[in-house]
């Protein structure tokens, strides 16, 4: 399990930073980069943030929560091992996209 987490994070790290790159050349990410950005989350909060089991559904939460609790990681107040390092790589904005692409799946 470790090693799947291990290998879906450096995956993420791959993916987070081919994305930056192409976000800095186009101001308005696009709705698949947003996607990209927000894989990072499914590999505990299912795909398309729909949890199963033990993870907390992301998908229909309101945006203003998740950006709250996002915030809360990037900035340390939210007591996790995973969830406050994968915040810690995004922008204000991206973690912003990410919330709304979350709040939007019904």
């Amino acid at each position: 399990m470790r090693q799947l987490i291990f290998k879906l994070s450096l995956f993420t790290a791959c993916s987070v930073a081919a994305a930056g790159a192409s976000a800095q050349a186009n101001k308005e990410p696009s709705e698949l980069q947003v996607q990209v950005w927000a894989a990072a989350c499914m590999a505990c909060h299912g795909t398309n943030g729909k949890a199963e089991g033990a993870g907390r559904p992301l998908a229909g939460q309101p945006a203003d929560t998740l950006i709250k609790i996002l915030n809360f990681a990037k900035s340390g107040y939210y007591a996790g091992l995973i969830m406050p390092q994968i915040a810690k790589g995004y922008s204000e904005d991206e973690l912003k996209r990410i919330a709304i692409y979350f709040s939007q799946i019904k």
